[in-house]
């Protein structure tokens, strides 16, 4: 009796042990290639956004795609760089750095408005400033501290109009993480000032969710080059030879010819993803180096 009941004990582990290998198997991503994309927006419009982009491929690429959200900027460079999310939608700055981080990465596609950015300076209503000169002693909140539009140029431009953000604010700056928590902060009179991407502010006006009665811009800047859609080296290697040249390829042929192709473009707030030209970020990898927010 107990040599049967030792034999089934043996059994049981056996099949629990099978059952588990199972159940590891199936809850591995290594089959799924994982998207994600920097945190600059609410998070139910991250999730639409990008789970309607892994919809997408999912169809079109016959890989199984999934959207891995992040919780700040640098996670996703980290994420990218382990090889953790295969296909990332960065800002400019955070897409220099991934690519540093990362040699042989690949930019695959932006939308049209990405190689003309621009970033807009706001402040309350009742102060008296009509130039970034202006600034002087007001209290100001930067975006993100990788975000392109919301630090890395609007700091870029300050520092052309003779205000150090570090010395001439009234207090050290502050970072409030996304260009939708800048102007809410601008807008409830947490800080008197504060520069955010201007399209989240074309939206928010669009929308009429920003009193303009409380908040104005002041100033819009110069272009630059932000956005741009990367995929790591190895995905070719992970899953099939011409998955990247097809995941281009996907991108671009985005053209609102379905309903969730029309959400993606609708989502992305534009009208098409094109080509990108590399060699178009280098000024901003130069400015990065220059302000110490690229080592």
């Amino acid at each position: 009796m107990l040599r049967k009941s030792s034999n089934l004990f043996l059994i049981s582990i056996l099949i629990l042990m099978v059952a588990g290998c199972s159940q590891s198997d199936g809850n591995n991503n290594d089959n799924k290639l994982l998207i994600g994309g920097i945190p600059d927006q609410n998070v139910s419009l991250l999730e639409e956004r990008f789970g309607a982009v892994a919809g997408y491929l999912s169809n079109e690429l016959g890989v199984e795609a999934e959207y891995l959200p992040v919780t700040d900027y640098s996670s996703l460079v980290t994420a990218f760089r382990n090889g953790e999310i295969m296909l990332a939608w960065f800002g400019g700055l955070t897409g220099v750095q991934a690519k540093s981080f990362t040699p042989g990465a690949t930019s695959v596609a932006q939308r049209p408005r990405d190689k003309e950015f621009t970033s807009v300076f706001i402040v309350q209503s009742g102060v008296s400033a009509n130039s970034l000169a202006d600034l002087k002693g007001a209290s100001f909140t930067f975006g993100s501290t990788n975000s392109t539009s919301g630090h890395l140029m609007p700091r870029s431009f300050l520092l052309e109009a003779g205000i150090d953000p570090d010395t001439d604010f009234r207090g050290v700056p502050n970072f409030s993480g996304s260009h939708v928590l800048t102007w809410k902060l601008v807008e409830s009179g947490s800080f008197e000032a504060g520069a955010l991407n201007s399209a989240v502010w074309q939206r928010a006006v669009r929308e009429g969710t920003v009193d303009q009665n409380k908040v104005r811009v002041i100033h819009e800047t110069p272009k630059y080059v932000d956005y741009q859609w990367l995929a790591h080296p190895d995905i070719d290697e992970q899953w099939r030879s011409g998955l990247l040249d097809d995941l281009a390829e996907a991108l671009i042929d985005i053209s609102g010819e379905d309903e969730n192709q029309k959400m993606i473009l609708e989502l992305f707030e534009t009208d098409s993803f094109v080509p990108v030209e590399a060699a178009a970020y280098a000024d901003l990898e130069a400015i990065a180096r220059s302000l110490n927010m690229l080592q």
